[in-house]
């Protein structure tokens, strides 16, 4: 029983040492968003494409993403909820030991104007009417994956769409994850005109996990 309980032990480490690459986590943190092809992730990584593909084959070979094919391309996307799981635990225990990731979070932006609502406050409301809710990402992955009743605004509509919106109810602006940068520059533009606004704690991969009514 000693050596099978060492040999799960060697399984589980593989995991862990498929996750020993930042440009792994990297890689699976744009697949939580949508579906996407090597070269669409090597643009993204800033990675050459044999490098991508290398890294896309030990991702599968241990089961953290799918491939399927289409045409000549190979497109892949992360295996299921629980890897997105996996990667807020990473990111939570990092953020509870780790002083270094703490510090560099802080200087993703300014935090002082920062009001967040959890996705549980968020959900309690959804059918009241009292909050608009925007999704600031790219149009591909707010068309696979959104919160119920969002309004896409992509990043680089921030300035031009909130130029001149008015209303009186509260703004929710959510996008990729804890360390995307969109919604709180969505946040801080809304803020500046007096407009009330929220960002959702986490992003839409957690929302969509954690089994929340998405479309």
């Amino acid at each position: 029983m000693s050596e099978i309980k060492k040999q799960l032990f060697e399984q589980l480490a593989l995991i862990a040492h498929t996750l020993g690459s930042p440009q792994r986590v990297e890689m699976l943190d744009y697949l939580a968003q949508a579906e996407r092809s090597v070269d669409e992730l090597s643009q993204l990584c800033d990675l050459s494409i044999a490098n991508t593909s290398r890294h896309l084959q030990i991702l599968k070979q241990h089961g953290l993403v799918s491939m399927r094919k289409q045409g000549k391309s190979r497109l892949y996307t992360i295996s299921g909820d629980d890897v997105v799981q996996l990667l807020t635990s990473l990111r939570q225990t990092s953020e509870h030991h780790l002083a270094q990731v703490n510090l560099l979070k802080s200087k993703l932006t300014d935090k002082s104007q920062d009001e967040t609502i959890s996705s549980q406050q968020l959900l309690s409301h959804l059918n009241n009417n009292d909050y608009i809710i925007y999704d600031v990402r790219p149009k591909k992955e707010f068309q696979q994956g959104h919160i119920v009743g969002a309004i896409n605004i992509q990043p680089e509509e921030i300035t031009e769409k909130t130029a001149n919106l008015s209303t009186d109810k509260t703004i929710v602006a959510y996008c990729r994850g804890p360390y995307c940068v969109y919604s709180y520059e969505m946040l801080h533009s809304l803020k500046d005109q007096g407009i009330k606004a929220l960002r959702l704690e986490e992003g839409f991969p957690e929302w969509k996990a954690a089994g929340l009514p998405f479309t």
